[in-house]
């Protein structure tokens, strides 16, 4: 019988993703102090997150309309197919996530989150338990298919999802535990419960995206991690498929998941920061588009990696005004000449 136990997370050998859940700390510390610097900017990432939110958990499932049709249906036109409810059910879950602030990751909120996507499409359904066994199953080219995991029993569902939650709440008060790590594992582990008849992989989506708010990464907020999921899809299925090895028999190792979403979670800030450097350098003097690539970025950037994204301006402006921004004090050179990075100062 599977059992519910995060306290694997305080062992020490798991000192490479640690690095690597340090190095997203790191980078979401100064996102932050980005949003105080460009708040406006963020708001405009805002509205763009939440349409590639909603088409990109969507199309991992192969629910999807024309771009037209969405931007309709976001100014709020009438979902009039079965994919367009789907998609509009999803819409309003991540708002209802967006903009709750005392939302509690219990039973409460996963039926509900499951009722807002399904409520249009299969009221019967919508935000209850499955009443009979359901199955993931695995899709080959030549038209056949297997049982890549069973999932809980039916009936083992409401201990299954007390249980898990339960252990959460646990970990949750633990401080040698890694929140951020704990909300993949949460996600694995509902995954491999698929409590839900359909919809179970949109509700996990939705659930990494109320987990991390409460392990204070807001990241998804700005830049969807659906569309990047999206974007290595394979490798998303293929990460859940070995973390659920051995699951029942609590054999499993979360750590395969934990990397991908990790990654996942990386290449969010990578592309928040591009996102800040093209919306802020608009109608900017050369200095100043210079100094705001340097100040907006997440992580340390190069003179070339800053020629490339101001192509019209030569190096040795480039090269002065690295300068003289670091002779301020303003910013800080790690290394030097051809290996020197720059960074704005904490």
């Amino acid at each position: 019988m599977r059992k519910f136990d995060y306290s694997f997370l305080k062992d020490k050998h798991l000192n490479d993703i640690l690095r690597l859940s340090n190095l997203i700390a790191d980078v979401n510390a100064k996102e932050l102090v980005r949003k105080e610097l460009y708040g406006d900017v963020f708001n405009k990432l805002q509205e763009k997150a939440m349409i590639d939110s909603v088409i990109a958990s969507n199309s991992i499932e192969g629910i999807g309309t024309s771009e037209e049709r969405i931007q309709e249906i976001f100014k709020g036109s009438e979902a009039i197919t079965h994919d367009e409810m789907e998609i509009l059910g999803y819409k309003e879950a991540l708002n209802y996530i967006h903009t709750k602030n005392d939302i509690e990751v219990d039973e409460r909120t996963i039926k509900y989150l499951h009722y807002l996507i399904e409520k249009d499409v299969d009221p019967g359904n919508a935000g209850r338990y499955k009443s009979g066994n359901n199955y993931i199953m695995e899709y080959h080219s030549d038209g056949t298919r297997k049982i890549r995991f069973n999932p809980v029993e039916y009936k083992e569902v409401p201990n299954a999802v007390e249980q898990l939650l339960l252990a959460y709440y646990d970990a949750r008060q633990d401080d040698r535990i890694s929140q951020l790590l704990l909300s993949f594992c949460f996600v694995l582990d509902f995954t491999c419960i698929h409590p839900f008849k359909d919809g179970n992989g949109r509700v996990s989506r939705l659930l990494t995206l109320l987990l991390l708010y409460k392990a204070g990464y807001d990241i998804g907020k700005y830049v969807s991690i659906e569309n990047q999921i999206n974007d290595f899809k394979d490798q998303y299925y293929a990460a859940l498929n070995k973390s659920s090895v051995g699951w029942h028999n609590n054999e499993s190792d979360y750590s395969y998941f934990i990397i991908f979403m990790l990654q996942i979670m990386y290449r969010c800030y990578l592309s928040l920061n591009d996102s800040l450097g093209e919306l802020t350098l608009k109608k900017a003097k050369k200095k100043e588009r210079i100094t705001s690539i340097v100040k907006s970025s997440l992580v340390p950037i190069s003179k070339m990696q800053i020629k490339e994204m101001l192509p019209d301006i030569s190096v040795r402006t480039i090269e002065a005004q690295l300068k003289s921004l670091v002779d301020s004090g303003s910013i800080i050179k790690i290394g030097t000449y051809k290996d020197a990075h720059y960074i704005n100062k904490k």
